[in-house]
């Protein structure tokens, strides 16, 4: 080589230097003390804020799901439900469970014409799609139970967000013009949301007064002023006036409810997430049960894609069999955990060509039964893993008159026919049939990882369908292939649910050799923008620094302190 060509090559190396993204463009957020990671950028703030008053990861947790409920209404909801993990540094663990319920007057086959056909956009759009809300029931729940400041405190940032407004991103701008022929399908929702077509642009102050007012009323007279005082009495107005179903009972008998968490264990780690009616719990313990010895190979390579993926297919064909709300259906859960059931799945899994026709699996013999997340540790050791939902993209579309807030369109989520599909493509069985007081079955997958008592992890994602194996890829990079929580969370995803029978990668993100060998392997390929947007929190068992990721698919941010 020439001195000249040399010379060439320093010149460009050095361009590329001087023109490249500094490196802490490419470094998760690090912080001694507490980390916060959201889908929003001021309800990570919120979080820290409540920190630094002198509150606690739960007390964090309580102030973020308010704040998003102003400032991500794509997702972020008082007219939702969800589910959140909590570990505290004493060795405590537990769930809140507030999924939302079926109203007493819910049937079957509501969703069902005369032919016994499913009627379009029925369980998904306006009044009848409208689960009983569950998230006021489950924050208050949390910060009675778990928290130090109280209720009046950690409503201050939401509060705030709502009555003095905040500046619109261009994301949020983008995503209400894009679900304007659901928002404008109703008033109050094309009002506030749409300005009667005279659409946010970016950088314009969002002001919510009829949500701030809402919102005080929960911070002055707790979740009774949601289920049985002034809020509940114009839900069931709203209700009335779209001919829906929940009643004034209906949100006076909700509760929240807390539950033992489902526990795992993987290559030395503890898995501490979401049981039935999630089914994120079961179906990640079960993936990670299958892949635990083996050999993965490098990541996003043909091997360790294949490998995953059969153990999704089995995961997902189990969920659609047997999973269902345990208050009202006996799910086989010991047995879908049992590592002996993973052996044998495992085997199948070594024994047979890629992509071969699988079934559900049969646990009993070892049996003893639209979305956003945010993930904190504190500085006290104390952790939440917190996902919650509407459901699809802005809910039902129908936004709580004189209330401010949008309602969900949960009911979904149940099984309108065996074996037809829901919103996201998912076949679900008669264990998760529509019944008065039921809670659907979710993806939902908050998780929390320990090891050795402390935590090691924080993670979830919404994503509908996808939530679990985004949840398993993202533990996977980080325990299997030890990539900082970054590069985890941005690493290339794939899914695969069993029914349809299809591999969903994200387009662009595979090498070519990759998608030829799962194509020569038998596998039907179909592509994707993205997947999921997981918000991700590690923690260095050495040193204690905690380290945060929001997903670059969204618009998300982590804030350390």
């Amino acid at each position: 080589m020439t001195l000249g060509a040399i010379g060439l090559i320093l010149l460009s190396l050095l361009l590329s230097a001087v023109s490249a993204p500094p490196l802490a463009a490419f470094l998760p957020v690090a912080a001694k003390g507490a980390m916060v990671v959201t889908s929003e950028p001021f309800a990570s703030e919120a979080g820290v804020q409540i920190l630094k008053q002198g509150g606690n990861a739960v007390d964090a947790a309580v102030a973020v799901g308010f704040a998003l409920a102003v400032t991500h209404p794509f997702a972020g909801n008082i007219g939702g439900g969800g589910f959140m993990v909590i570990h505290l540094a004493n060795g405590r663990n537990t769930v809140i469970d507030y999924r939302e319920e079926a109203p007493e007057k819910a049937t079957r086959d509501m969703y069902l014409d005369g032919q016994g056909a499913i009627i379009p956009k029925a369980s998904t759009v306006g009044s009848l799609s409208v689960g009983v809300p569950g998230t006021v029931a489950g924050l208050a729940m949390a910060e009675s139970e778990y928290g130090k400041l109280g209720l009046r405190t950690v409503l201050e940032p939401a509060i705030k967000l709502a009555l003095d407004g905040f500046p619109v991103s261009h994301a949020l701008s983008e995503s209400l013009r894009h679900y304007s022929p659901l928002l404008s399908r109703f008033d109050q929702s094309r009002r506030i949301y749409l300005r009667n077509g005279n659409y946010y642009r970016a950088g314009e102050i969002f002001k919510q007064p009829e949500l701030a007012a809402t919102l005080e009323l929960i911070a002055q007279q707790g979740p009774g002023a949601f289920y049985d005082g002034i809020i509940a009495r114009k839900i069931v107005a709203t209700m009335k006036q779209y001919d829906g179903l929940i009643t004034l009972a209906d949100l006076r008998n909700y509760r929240a409810i807390e539950r033992k968490p489902l526990t795992g264990h993987f290559r030395g780690n503890e898995i501490v997430t979401v049981p039935p009616p999630s089914s994120g719990g079961v179906a990640l313990i079960e993936m990670l049960n299958i892949l635990e010895p083996l050999n993965l190979g490098p990541p996003d390579a043909y091997h360790s894609i294949h490998l995953m993926t059969e153990a999704m297919r089995r995961a997902y064909a189990d969920r659609s069999r047997y999973l269902g709300d345990t208050d009202f259906v006996s799910v086989p859960v010991a047995g879908l955990l049992s590592k002996a059931y993973a052996a044998n799945l495992r085997a199948a899994i070594l024994a047979s060509p890629p992509d071969s026709p699988i079934d559900a699996g049969n646990p009993m013999p070892f049996e003893g039964p639209d979305t956003t997340h945010f993930s904190i540790v504190d500085a006290a050791g104390d952790a939440v893993s917190n996902t919650y939902t509407l459901n699809g993209g802005y809910g039902s579309g129908i936004t709580v008159k004189g209330a401010g807030f949008l309602l969900n369109n949960e009911m979904d989520d149940f099984t309108s026919k065996p074996g037809s599909p829901n919103m996201y493509g998912l076949i679900q069985s008669e264990a998760n049939a529509i019944a008065p007081h039921k809670r659907p079955l979710s993806c939902m997958t908050p998780t929390i990882v320990l090891r050795h008592g402390t935590v090691r992890m924080v993670v979830g994602s919404p994503g509908g369908s996808t939530i679990m194996n985004t949840v398993l890829e993202v533990m996977l990079n980080v325990l299997v292939y030890k990539m900082d929580v970054l590069h985890a969370v941005t690493a290339p995803r794939f899914h695969d649910q069993w029914k349809p029978n299809a591999l969903f990668l994200e387009r662009g993100r595979f090498s070519a050799d990759t998608i030829a060998r799962l194509r020569q392997a038998g596998y039907t390929l179909r592509f994707l923008k993205s997947m999921g947007e997981c918000e991700a929190i590690t923690v260095n068992p050495k040193t204690g620094w905690r380290f945060g990721a929001a997903d670059p698919r969204g618009s998300g941010e982590a804030v350390g302190y």
